[in-house]
């Protein structure tokens, strides 16, 4: 039985709930386990989207706008990092006593609503990994539950509502959201300086991974990170290893170049299992169908279902995602915010058969932007060339005194251009045939893709 904790004995006396923001891709699939569960929702948001399409068709009351008429009724009101404080029904539901949650600390009460919690966590990659075990153990009728940080082709969604004990989550370490839940197995990935405005150093940072994975019966880690092998050490968890070496539990053997990603055989402590061929471009993401591989198989599923699973996963929303063909050159889309990450894409494009590779940047908060720019600058050099966007403050204000124009000083070919219509445009002005241009970022750069497409239309 799993401790229980302050906001599980609210979860349990409620029956109506609101959510703030239930739209965004966070609360979405939260709401759809809820309601599942059999409780009242209403929620309230800004913008419509495919998400909240989706919850309102499961007949959830959604408000546009926000207002404090619209927590009427509700017991508990959840809202998610992004509300402000003086959101009108945060001020309203304070005003009315009603008790208030993030949207990290119900998404801890529910995991402690399952049995079989499996948490992925780490600075890269752990989209790609919930998405790929929960595509395993989807149409390997397993019946999961999943809480996904980006749209899952197969469901088209966030997350996915299963009756089985298995809740698959994507766990997020910025401020420490993860450790609100309680994980049965989890799997760490990789660690990278990253949220270090929270953070600070990196031993903190190492220690708050430490803190999520100890919580665990079981860890499956990237064995040749030495600061995962570090969060690691003098844990109470079987931990299952996995790494390019066969120093690993599992590793991969014969590894070369398919037509769209690359092909290995798995092994396992020096017994091949079965061979792989994968359709998201790039050799870090052997290392990310290896860990979904592990966890996978050690639930129990087939290496044979393991690999029809895999080999039909082309990545989800916003992770090399290509969009389409328009006017001879390739589009393609990438959440990736951080040096690490704009590496492995812009190196996995190099990798396949394009003239050019032409990055399409938004540099994502300002105190990242200031404390990476040397970093930024090598990531983006892997293109041919680039074209910058103004930085994205997002929740911060501008007390570093950085600019895009510091970045762009670094690089040989690069270009600064501000406005989603300006962006389109200088994309289809540089763009020639047979070049790659993917757009970058962990805010809304996809927005100028997306008006690439319909200015050219395509296929």
């Amino acid at each position: 039985m799993k401790e229980l904790r302050a906001e599980d004995k609210i979860i349990t006396r409620v029956k109506h709930i609101h959510m703030i923001g239930i739209g965004g891709s966070g609360m979405c699939p939260l709401a759809e386990i809820l309601h599942s569960k059999g409780y009242i929702l209403t929620g309230s948001d800004n913008n419509e989207s495919d998400p909240l399409k989706r919850i309102k068709n499961l007949g959830i009351k959604v408000y546009m706008g926000h207002s404090a008429e619209n927590i009427k009724g509700a017991e508990l009101v959840v809202y998610s990092a992004a509300i402000a404080e003086d959101n009108p029904e945060i001020v309203a539901a304070k005003q009315a006593g009603i008790p208030l949650m993030e949207r990290s600390h119900l998404l801890g009460a529910l995991t402690r609503r399952f049995d079989n919690v499996i948490g992925v966590c780490g600075t890269h990659g752990k989209t790609t990994v919930t998405s790929m075990i929960t595509q395993i153990l989807f149409l390997n009728k397993c019946d999961p539950s999943a809480v996904i940080g980006g749209r899952l082709p197969l469901i088209n969604s966030n997350g996915v509502t299963g009756k089985s004990e298995t809740l698959v989550c994507e766990s997020c370490e910025f401020v420490d959201t993860f450790l609100q839940m309680s994980p049965d197995i989890t799997v760490l990935l990789n660690i990278d300086n990253d949220h270090l405005d929270y953070f600070k150093t990196m031993d903190n940072l190492v220690l708050s991974f430490h803190k999520f994975i100890a919580m665990s019966k079981k860890a499956y880690i990237n064995g040749e990170d030495a600061l995962v092998l570090k969060a690691a050490r003098g844990i109470d968890a079987d931990i299952v290893t996995f790494g390019f070496s066969n120093k690993n539990n599992y590793y991969p053997e014969n590894i070369r170049s398919g037509k769209y990603g690359f092909c290995f055989d798995v092994m396992r402590d020096n017994e091949k299992l079965i061979n792989i061929e994968l359709h998201i471009p790039g050799r870090h993401n052997i290392l990310n169908a290896l860990a979904a591989f592990a966890v996978c198989f050690e639930q129990g599923v087939e290496s044979d279902g393991i690999k029809q699973a895999v080999e039909t996963f082309t990545g989800a929303s916003r992770r090399f995602e290509f969009l389409g063909e328009y006017n001879g050159f390739t589009l393609a889309d990438d959440y990736a915010h951080h040096p690490t990450e704009i590496a492995a894409t812009l190196n996995a494009a190099k990798e396949l058969n394009y003239n050019r590779v032409i990055a399409v940047f938004q540099p994502f908060t300002f105190s990242r932007t200031a404390l990476l720019k040397d970093d930024f600058i090598k990531a983006l050099s892997v293109a041919d060339k680039i074209i910058l966007t103004p930085i994205m403050g997002s929740r911060e204000v501008n007390t570093y005194g950085i600019s895009s124009d510091d970045i762009a000083a670094g690089l040989k070919d690069a270009v600064i251009a501000d406005g989603f219509e300006n962006i389109a445009d200088k994309i289809i002005e540089t763009a020639r045939e047979n070049d790659i241009v993917i757009t970058m970022g962990g805010g809304d750069i996809y927005k100028a893709a997306h008006i690439v497409q319909e200015k050219l239309g395509g296929k």
